[in-house]
């Protein structure tokens, strides 16, 4: 039990220093394009391309050692060694199997709709993608700040379901039909919910953008009261993402892998990569909405801090893999609509009906002590005068 301990914290360290490296390079790149000034607007939007395709590719190169992490871990928790033969301690894996994916042959079926089954994956990668460019990472870094940031996440997070219906019915395929099928069963169910829970988040902040929902939490982190709403979040995020125990569209022992089934070489890896982009994705938003964000005095410290609780919720999101069984679909779907979605909504309604009924009764007792401070004063001036008359 200790060696295993042992391994996993080894293996979260390193995957937290990779994590650090790669936000701070991407920071560098992000500072860089604030700075770029120039006459020319031809120059501008060039450079603009070029580093966007650096960070996409430092972000695809973190989620392709998130998958090397997730595999060790998860031989820790077997009680295996993982994969150790490409470079030390594995460490070159990822690399093989971008190789391995990219001179592999993509293979059509003659049967399918050749043009939605190629547009499917990389639909599915760009929605992933998409995400990510409102995610603030600091006070200062962000790709884009919008207003409405959960609305966006929301939007993009019900088109992504489009990129699985289509491969799924493109494919021409039973297997990849029914995967397709309960993807977007499973992504209606659990929205819903997730929807609800963020509701009361929004009242108390009272905004929808991510820097005003983490500046909310300067005093007090929505982890403390809101307890019940992170829980609830967490089990919806597992099931949108499509994650053990809410993996039924890819379900191997059912629906031989699902709604991919007939795709291969770098089709196959730009799935691979859409769903491992948005458990990055739901794991920043636990961060940003429940647990402070990055909230910490210094530039330096709030990147680790931050790093550091979305590095936690990632190993979370493996660990449970690791741990928990598979659920049933007819359990899949009980849990989303007979008992994630009432007890959502009877929090929400229980929470917000508290506070508002709290925030009148502040109200209510302000308006009574400054009508007391406001007699004060009245009766104040009333003895001054008094006393001046009698003198």
């Amino acid at each position: 039990m200790n060696s295993w301990f042992k391994k996993l914290f080894y293996y979260f360290f390193l995957f937290w220093c990779f994590f650090l490296i790669s936000t701070f390079t991407v920071f560098f790149f992000i500072f860089l394009l604030e700075q770029i000034s120039c006459e020319h607007s031809y120059i501008i939007f060039f450079a603009n391309i070029i580093i966007s395709i650096i960070i996409i590719f430092l972000l695809l190169l973190l989620v392709a050692y998130a998958i090397l992490v997730e595999r060790k871990v998860l031989g820790s928790i077997q009680r295996r060694r993982g994969p150790n033969l490409i470079g030390i301690l594995g460490i070159l894996q990822p690399i093989a199997d971008a190789i391995k994916l990219i001179v592999k042959e993509t293979i059509v079926p003659v049967l399918s709709n050749s043009i939605i089954f190629v547009l499917a994956p990389i639909l599915t990668l760009i929605l992933s993608l998409l995400n990510w460019s409102i995610i603030p990472f600091s006070e200062y870094s962000i790709y884009a700040d919008i207003r409405v940031s959960i609305l966006m996440f929301f939007a993009i997070s019900s088109l992504t379901v489009y990129g699985i219906i289509m491969s799924g019915w493109a494919s021409n395929s039973k297997y990849a039909f029914l995967g397709a099928l309960r993807a977007a069963a499973q992504v209606i169910a659990y929205e819903v919910s997730m929807g609800l829970i963020l509701i009361y988040i929004l009242v108390q902040t009272g905004d929808l953008s991510y820097f005003k929902i983490i500046w909310y939490q300067v005093d007090i982190w929505n982890i403390a009261p809101c307890f019940i709403f992170f829980l609830l979040f967490l089990i919806s995020t597992l099931a949108e993402t499509n994650r053990p125990p809410f993996d039924l569209p890819e379900a191997e022992a059912e629906l031989v892998s699902g709604y991919n089934v007939e795709y291969s070489a770098m089709s196959f890896g730009f799935f691979f990569l859409g769903e491992y982009v948005s458990i990055w994705t739901v794991c920043c938003l636990n961060v940003i909405i429940f647990w402070g964000g990055f909230l910490i005095n210094g530039f330096y410290q709030s990147i680790f801090l931050y790093s550091l609780k979305v590095i936690t919720f990632v190993i979370t999101f493996i660990w449970i893999r690791g741990s928990v069984p598979r659920y049933r679909y007819d359990q899949l779907m009980r849990l989303g609509w007979k008992i994630l979605l009432p007890i959502s909504l009877s929090v929400v309604l229980l929470y917000t009906g508290i506070y508002y009924n709290l925030a009148d009764l502040y109200l209510y007792f302000e308006n009574i002590c400054k009508d007391t401070l406001n007699d004060n004063i009245e009766q104040g001036k009333v003895l001054r005068q008094v006393k001046g008359s009698i003198t």
